[in-house]
């Protein structure tokens, strides 16, 4: 049976889901839009009304190329370096059918970093239709009792003419309330993309 809620509208234009859907009901809290931005920063609505707070990306076009990152900090902080553990796995296959692959990427994982973190994999300019899309959602933030565990998966195009899926996974390293997350390419700017910020009850 089809579901009716989106009323014809595009995906892009949902703002929430009906509270018959299972899984929780999303509400859209802040959209930005990069033009060869250096870095996007969320420096508002994290905080303790949400128990899962959801990033999604559409896209995303680098610079140059490059993986797409975060840093997360405090609200007395402003200085995005709050230590961060990370696994990293993706997969490849190319165009040509040749270059099927599974990895852990031990290169691009992190233990306690204090600088940025990839979440996504490269993906570069060489085409103008090249970019990242996905998602990564962030649980209990305000928490004062525990670390703050996130999950990520991205598609991206890749240069060679790759699609890589990746999977990362980790947890910020505090027991102080993260209410600021800033994205950015490990490497040169965002040209272009959107990321919206939803919260999830």
């Amino acid at each position: 049976m089809a579901l009716n809620f989106a009323n014809n509208n595009s995906l892009s234009a949902i703002t929430s889901l009906p509270a018959s859907i299972s899984g929780g009901v999303f509400t859209l809290l802040q959209t930005q839009t990069a033009s060869s931005s250096s870095t996007i920063d969320f420096t508002s609505n994290i905080d303790s009304t949400y128990d899962i707070y959801m990033f999604k990306f559409y896209n995303i076009h680098a610079s140059a190329d490059a993986f797409l990152s975060f840093q997360a900090d405090t609200g007395t902080n402003t200085n995005y370096n709050q230590p961060i553990t990370s696994t990293f796995f993706s997969a490849f296959h190319d165009e040509a059918g040749s270059y099927p692959s599974l990895n852990y990427r031990t290169d691009d994982d992190v233990a306690q970093s204090t600088s940025d973190v990839k979440i996504g994999f490269r993906t570069g300019n060489d085409d103008a239709d090249m970019n990242i899309c996905g998602t990564m959602q962030v649980y209990n933030p305000s928490s004062s009792t525990f670390v703050k565990n996130f999950m990520t998966r991205f598609s991206s195009y890749d240069t060679g003419n790759y699609e890589c899926d990746t999977f990362v996974a980790g947890y910020i390293n505090t027991t102080t309330a993260i209410t600021r997350f800033r994205f950015k390419m490990n490497t040169g700017n965002i040209d272009s993309g959107v990321i919206k910020l939803y919260g999830i009850s």
